[in-house]
């Protein structure tokens, strides 16, 4: 039986991510910032596609579109939306460094915020105010793929999008082949989980690494950075910013297989 007032905390947690996400104006923005990593034709990963914002952005660019999102109501709000476009598929599953199942910790009022790393979960409020007063407040068992199985399926993306609350180094020790390009989150009060992409993403190819903060439509530096400086400006604190995504580029294209 279902809880009672769970399906209204339901339908305001998704109203809240629309509002915030899907909001006018906001597209113009986000397929500037992406228009020079997606050509025409080329396969993109959405790995925590939410309301699926970036996922349109990137078939408005012309992309075929892969959006990954574990969480029911999501997958199914996507599958009724963005998922009947012939460029996008939707399948409603995580991604992490092995397949199998998972438990994922579900905020109810804020589907953001919801994650499969429970160490993450734990101890962001209290070293992030603005994590706080969230509360993770059901919990259910998703299935899990990896990058590798998905490249294997799919084919190998030209950009993949990775934001999954703390998640994202798992997501790319499932990972065995550079990518011409991908963003992950990073979020004040867990920066080494960016750390340690840097790390991973340093181990299978030469990067140039930007910055865009918070929800904002621009780089940081005008310059890409390699990975030692941006791993130093990581254990530094990121210049104060509460969360932001940071941006990886391969420098050789040929090594990508």
């Amino acid at each position: 039986m279902a809880e009672p007032g769970s399906g209204l905390r339901d339908a305001l947690g998704l109203a809240r991510s629309l509002w915030l996400y899907r909001r006018p104006g906001r597209q113009r923005g986000l397929r500037r910032l992406y228009a020079p990593f997606i050509a025409e034709g080329d396969l993109v990963f959405d790995i925590g596609a939410h309301v699926g914002d970036r996922a349109l952005a990137f078939a408005a660019l012309g992309a075929r579109v892969l959006a990954l999102e574990p969480q029911p109501m999501l997958a199914r709000f996507l599958q009724r939306t963005i998922g009947r476009r012939r460029r996008v598929e939707v399948l409603e599953q995580a991604v992490g460094a092995a397949a199998g199942v998972a438990e994922l910790q579900v905020s109810r009022a804020t589907p953001t915020v919801s994650s499969i790393d429970a160490r993450w979960t734990r101890r962001i409020g209290a070293r992030n105010r603005s994590f706080a007063a969230v509360r993770w407040d059901r919990r259910i068992e998703v299935p899990v793929t990896t990058l590798d199985e998905l490249i294997e399926i799919h084919g190998r993306p030209g950009f993949c999008k990775i934001d999954v609350e703390g998640h994202e180094a798992e997501v790319l020790a499932g990972l065995s082949r550079p990518l011409p390009a991908l963003s992950v989150e990073f979020v004040a009060g867990a920066l080494d989980v960016a750390g340690a992409c840097v790390d991973r993403l340093e181990g299978l190819g030469e990067y140039r690494f930007n910055a865009v903060a918070g929800e904002q439509r621009r780089f940081q530096w005008d310059d890409w950075r390699p990975a030692g400086p941006v791993r130093d400006w990581l254990a530094a604190g990121a210049d104060g910013l509460a969360s932001g995504d940071l941006y990886a580029r391969l420098v050789d294209a040929t090594l990508v297989r």
